[in-house]
């Protein structure tokens, strides 16, 4: 990955009986964020992720007994690369409308690389 690359990050709760609906889901906006400019698009099923007493990733996306945590990015080659395929993904009329999650509870944010090692 380049310094100058873009990442957004994502971290949703998913019911865990849609795990292969968001994986369908995945899959498809995965190719359409791919056309449109993204360098990788990785989909995470949460395996280790604790509770915390204070702060934690399911505390965060408030995430109830029959829901996993799902952490996600995708790279861009530039922040303006991100900014221009967003947008095309976004108007693509084949991204599904329909999420298998409640979309209230996503975190999400764009970052630039500080260190890539």
């Amino acid at each position: 990955m380049k310094s100058d690359a873009y990442v957004d990050g994502f971290l949703i709760a998913v019911p865990t009986a849609n795990k292969e609906a968001f994986r369908r889901l995945a899959d498809t906006t995965a190719k359409i964020f791919r056309e449109h400019g993204a360098t990788q698009v990785v989909e995470t099923w949460g395996d280790d992720v604790p509770e915390g007493k204070l702060t934690s990733m399911p505390m965060a996306v408030k995430r109830k007994d029959d829901e996993t945590v799902v952490f996600s990015w995708i790279v861009w080659p530039s922040r303006e690369a991100r900014d221009t395929g967003m947008k095309a993904v976004m108007e693509d009329p084949r991204c599904p409308k329909e999420m298998p999650f409640d979309g209230q509870r996503m975190i999400f944010g764009g970052f630039r690389v500080l260190v890539n090692a």
